[in-house]
Protein backbone atom coordinates (compact mmCIF):
# COMPACT_ATOMS: atom_id res chain seq x y z
CA UNK A 1 0.00 0.00 0.00
CA UNK A 2 1.09 3.57 -0.59
CA UNK A 3 0.70 7.06 0.83
CA UNK A 4 0.64 10.33 -1.06
CA UNK A 5 3.98 12.15 -0.68
CA UNK A 6 4.51 15.82 -1.47
CA UNK A 7 7.74 17.81 -1.08
CA UNK A 8 7.66 21.56 -1.54
CA UNK A 9 10.30 24.26 -1.05
CA UNK A 10 9.83 28.01 -1.51
CA UNK A 11 11.32 27.70 -5.00
CA UNK A 12 9.34 24.75 -6.35
CA UNK A 13 7.43 21.52 -5.89
CA UNK A 14 10.05 18.79 -5.92
CA UNK A 15 7.89 15.69 -5.65
CA UNK A 16 4.32 14.44 -5.67
CA UNK A 17 4.21 10.64 -5.80
CA UNK A 18 2.55 7.60 -4.27
CA UNK A 19 5.23 6.32 -1.87
CA UNK A 20 5.56 3.10 0.09
CA UNK A 21 7.88 4.73 2.63
CA UNK A 22 9.38 8.13 3.38
CA UNK A 23 12.53 8.41 5.50
CA UNK A 24 12.50 11.78 7.25
CA UNK A 25 15.43 13.51 9.02
CA UNK A 26 13.43 14.78 11.99
CA UNK A 27 14.89 17.24 14.47
CA UNK A 28 14.28 14.72 17.27
CA UNK A 29 15.55 11.76 15.26
CA UNK A 30 15.06 10.04 11.95
CA UNK A 31 11.73 8.38 11.23
CA UNK A 32 10.18 6.33 8.47
CA UNK A 33 6.58 7.08 7.54
CA UNK A 34 4.52 4.32 5.95
CA UNK A 35 0.85 3.58 5.57
CA UNK A 36 -0.80 3.46 8.98
CA UNK A 37 1.75 5.75 10.67
CA UNK A 38 0.37 7.72 13.59
CA UNK A 39 -0.42 11.35 12.73
CA UNK A 40 2.72 13.38 13.46
CA UNK A 41 4.23 16.77 12.81
CA UNK A 42 7.99 17.17 13.14
CA UNK A 43 10.54 19.81 12.36
CA UNK A 44 13.34 18.86 9.99
CA UNK A 45 17.05 18.96 10.60
CA UNK A 46 19.51 19.13 7.72
CA UNK A 47 19.63 15.68 6.20
CA UNK A 48 18.68 13.38 3.37
CA UNK A 49 15.00 12.62 2.90
CA UNK A 50 14.42 9.37 0.97
CA UNK A 51 11.22 8.44 -0.81
CA UNK A 52 10.59 4.84 -1.91
CA UNK A 53 7.99 4.46 -4.66
CA UNK A 54 7.14 2.13 -7.53
CA UNK A 55 9.82 3.74 -9.73
CA UNK A 56 12.64 3.35 -7.19
CA UNK A 57 14.05 5.62 -4.51
CA UNK A 58 14.51 9.38 -4.72
CA UNK A 59 16.80 11.24 -2.31
CA UNK A 60 16.54 14.93 -1.45
CA UNK A 61 18.78 17.14 0.67
CA UNK A 62 16.55 19.13 3.00
CA UNK A 63 17.42 21.96 5.36
CA UNK A 64 14.81 23.05 7.85
CA UNK A 65 11.06 22.99 7.57
CA UNK A 66 8.32 20.65 8.69
CA UNK A 67 6.94 17.22 7.85
CA UNK A 68 3.31 16.36 8.48
CA UNK A 69 2.25 12.73 8.49
CA UNK A 70 -1.49 12.08 8.24
CA UNK A 71 -3.70 9.14 7.37
CA UNK A 72 -3.73 10.31 3.75
CA UNK A 73 -0.03 10.94 3.27
CA UNK A 74 3.17 12.81 4.03
CA UNK A 75 3.65 16.50 3.28
CA UNK A 76 7.06 18.11 3.64
CA UNK A 77 7.45 21.87 3.58
CA UNK A 78 11.20 22.46 3.45
CA UNK A 79 13.01 25.75 3.92
CA UNK A 80 15.50 24.46 1.36
CA UNK A 81 15.38 21.26 -0.64
CA UNK A 82 17.20 19.89 -3.65
CA UNK A 83 17.35 16.52 -5.34
CA UNK A 84 20.54 14.88 -4.07
CA UNK A 85 21.87 14.61 -7.64
CA UNK A 86 21.69 18.41 -8.04
CA UNK A 87 23.87 19.21 -5.01
CA UNK A 88 27.36 20.12 -6.20
CA UNK A 89 30.50 20.49 -4.10
CA UNK A 90 30.31 24.25 -4.59
CA UNK A 91 26.70 24.37 -3.37
CA UNK A 92 27.53 22.19 -0.40
CA UNK A 93 30.51 24.39 0.52
CA UNK A 94 28.15 27.39 0.50
CA UNK A 95 25.69 25.61 2.80
CA UNK A 96 28.45 24.71 5.25
CA UNK A 97 29.81 28.27 5.10
CA UNK A 98 26.34 29.62 6.00
CA UNK A 99 26.14 27.21 8.95
CA UNK A 100 29.62 28.23 10.16
CA UNK A 101 28.68 31.90 9.90
CA UNK A 102 25.49 31.27 11.89
CA UNK A 103 27.58 29.51 14.56
CA UNK A 104 30.05 32.41 14.74
CA UNK A 105 27.19 34.90 15.01
CA UNK A 106 25.55 32.86 17.78
CA UNK A 107 28.85 32.73 19.70
CA UNK A 108 29.23 36.48 19.39
CA UNK A 109 25.60 37.35 20.16
CA UNK A 110 24.90 34.88 22.97
CA UNK A 111 28.02 35.07 25.16
CA UNK A 112 26.59 33.33 28.23
CA UNK A 113 23.61 31.54 26.70
CA UNK A 114 24.64 28.04 25.64
CA UNK A 115 21.25 27.09 24.12
CA UNK A 116 21.43 29.17 20.92
CA UNK A 117 25.15 28.48 20.53
CA UNK A 118 24.58 24.74 20.95
CA UNK A 119 21.76 24.87 18.38
CA UNK A 120 24.03 26.62 15.88
CA UNK A 121 26.83 24.11 16.54
CA UNK A 122 24.39 21.23 15.92
CA UNK A 123 23.23 22.83 12.68
CA UNK A 124 26.85 23.07 11.54
CA UNK A 125 27.55 19.45 12.51
CA UNK A 126 24.38 18.28 10.74
CA UNK A 127 25.45 20.09 7.56
CA UNK A 128 28.87 18.42 7.60
CA UNK A 129 27.16 15.05 8.18
CA UNK A 130 24.90 15.62 5.17
CA UNK A 131 28.02 15.96 3.02
CA UNK A 132 29.35 12.65 4.25
CA UNK A 133 26.01 11.03 3.50
CA UNK A 134 25.95 12.30 -0.10
CA UNK A 135 29.66 11.85 -0.81
CA UNK A 136 30.84 15.45 -0.44
CA UNK A 137 33.43 16.84 1.96
CA UNK A 138 33.24 20.17 3.76
CA UNK A 139 36.05 22.54 2.79
CA UNK A 140 38.10 23.87 5.69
Amino acid sequence: MAVQFDLVSPERRLASVEATEVKIPGADGDMTAMEGHAPTITTLRPGVLSVVHSGGTDDYVVIGGFAEITASGVSVLAERALPKAEVTQEMFNGMVKEAKEAYATAQETFKNEPGPVDDAAKLMADMVAVGGHIGLTAAD
